[in-house]
């Protein structure tokens, strides 16, 4: 594979121009506890009506003036076993309640970048249609169309294997793609390189897979921007918690073992649904991230086009110092689920030493939980690939992490 400077992921259209800075997320979550308040039928209680209009206009109050705390800024992204409040004082993270706190500092940083994840104003019904059914050996490939949001619909592949009994559960994975026009064909065995057809591999070691195509590839023509998302990336991890609801809606699938896996693209998209998704218990990233310092030399300008996060460049000027967030956190962020992690120390793209700033960094956030042989690295000798022997160690990691 040849290497991409501009580019994460090895992108053949990096050359996109920079986006406008759009104002405001355009994402907002709905007043949850008010819905509650009338869904318990007091507002249908006329001697409670004036106690409801007061609470109303309180809250009214508060929700124009009250502004939420600032969230603390970390200028070292490895330290992570410390947590920041708004001026600067640091308190050691001691416990598992102590790294929640931290971990919600690396999602709120994360989204200052990629915009927040949506509420429920985006999810919609389902509503999967299958458009065909192709034996495939040992499985059947449907394909398969779904909605994510409002005037937006999924294609992808679902492998189900064909020895599932009545009543069986099997462990549901999601296969991300790389960089690739074909999309989801690559993992799902219809094309592209070879080492990257773990969808297919999975699917005939008996597991269920679905292989989405990610936004601009495959037959997935959208255009995030133009439906108000602030990145490709949210819009991404949108789109992939979406496809976890697939995998949960199928009769055959056990919705309380799913796993993600990607390669390049899917590599860093795998650990980004893992961090907003907690249903899923197991990652495999291969070829999908380092800690910044070590892309590019620091040149980060890969990760700002507008097939991932544009603020970094549009507000944080492609700053290391004023980025929010680094791989270290989004790393520690899956614990205590298992992840495993490829890492070839031939890779251009992504420099193993910066995958090794990672594995220290986010190391001891796992021994916090007990977790250290769900943390596992391979640096095999290879270049940007995903070789036999580290494929069929993952996805023994995989059938092992949902085993526990």
């Amino acid at each position: 594979m040849s290497c991409s400077a501009t580019s994460p992921s090895r992108r053949s259209d990096s050359n996109s121009a920079d986006l406008k800075k759009k104002q405001g997320d355009g994402i907002r979550p709905s007043p949850v506890f008010i819905g509650h308040f009338i869904n318990m039928g007091y507002c249908n209680m006329s001697r409670h009506k004036p106690i409801l209009s007061l609470f109303l206009v309180l809250f009214s109050c508060f929700s124009i003036h009250a502004q939420p705390p600032e969230v603390p800024s970390y200028p070292d992204h490895t330290r992570l076993l410390i947590v920041r409040d708004q001026n600067g004082k640091e308190t050691e993270v001691r416990n598992k309640s102590d790294w929640a706190v931290r971990r919600a500092h690396i999602i709120s940083n994360f989204e200052k970048v990629t915009g927040k994840l949506p509420g429920g104003e985006r999810r919609v019904p389902l509503d999967l249609k299958i458009d065909s059914t192709t034996d495939a050996g040992t499985y059947n490939r449907l394909h398969i169309n779904y909605a994510v949001e409002p005037g937006d619909r999924a294609t992808a592949w679902l492998l189900i294997p064909k020895n599932i009994k009545s009543n069986e559960k099997r462990a549901g994975v999601v296969a991300i793609h790389q960089t690739t026009n074909i999309g989801k064909d690559e993992p799902a065995n219809m094309g592209g390189l070879k080492n990257l057809h773990y969808g297919h591999e999975l699917a005939e070691r008996g597991h269920v897979v679905i292989c989405p195509d990610y936004n601009r590839f495959g037959e997935r023509k959208v255009d995030p921007y133009k439906m108000g998302w602030q990145s490709a990336t949210m819009k991404g991890i949108w789109d992939h918690m979406r496809a976890v609801d697939v995998l949960q809606s199928r009769p055959e699938v056990d919705g309380a073992k799913i796993a993600a896996i990607g390669h390049s693209l899917g590599g860093h998209n795998s650990i980004f649904l893992a961090v907003f998704d907690e249903r899923v218990k197991a990652v495999v990233s291969s070829c999908g991230y380092n800690a910044f310092t070590h892309y590019m030399k620091g040149n980060i300008a890969g990760w700002s086009h507008e097939g991932y996060m544009p603020r970094l460049k549009s507000e944080f000027e492609l700053d290391l110092k004023k980025v929010p967030f680094d791989w270290p956190e989004l790393v520690a962020a899956v614990a205590p689920r298992g992840l495993y992690t490829n890492a070839p120390v031939g890779d251009s793209n992504f420099d193993s030493v910066g995958v090794k700033i990672c594995e220290a960094s986010a190391r001891p956030v796992y021994e916090l939980f007990g977790a250290s042989k769900s943390f596992i690295f391979a640096y095999p000798n290879a270049e940007h690939d995903f070789p036999i022997h580290e494929r069929e160690a993952s996805y023994q990691f995989i059938e092992a992490e949902l085993r526990n």
